[in-house]
């Protein structure tokens, strides 16, 4: 068997540049009858636990939400006098991180859907 013959390739500046245009030639919109409604927020819940003074928590609440001190005050009067306050809410993303910060500060917190 005899080895393959050479292939001769010509040299990039040598081949002419052609330029390409691409164009859309007809847009079409969607007529599904998809429901496509924007996402309900999320809300963070803390719930009151035995273990966290009161100060603590509204330490926590300052440090991690940049609330003032009487709110922070207040809603962790909430959490301590009927068991559970919302410290905020938004998109899922952020719900969760604001979850775990809270978790990462020793305080009991949740997510659920705003209704």
């Amino acid at each position: 068997m005899s080895p393959p013959a050479p292939v001769e390739v010509a040299p990039a500046a040598m081949a002419p540049a052609a330029p390409v245009e691409i164009a859309p030639s007809e847009v079409r919109e969607t007529t599904d009858d998809t429901d496509v409604r924007p996402d309900r927020p999320w809300k963070v819940i803390v719930w009151n636990d035995p273990i966290n003074l009161m100060s603590y928590v509204t330490f926590v609440f300052q440090k991690l939400f940049g609330y003032s001190k009487e709110k922070a005050t207040q809603l962790m009067l909430d959490v301590h006098y009927k068991g559970r306050a919302v410290v905020s809410d938004g998109p899922k993303e952020k719900a969760e991180m604001d979850v775990f910060r809270l978790h990462e500060y020793g305080l009991w917190a949740t997510m659920e859907h705003d209704d």
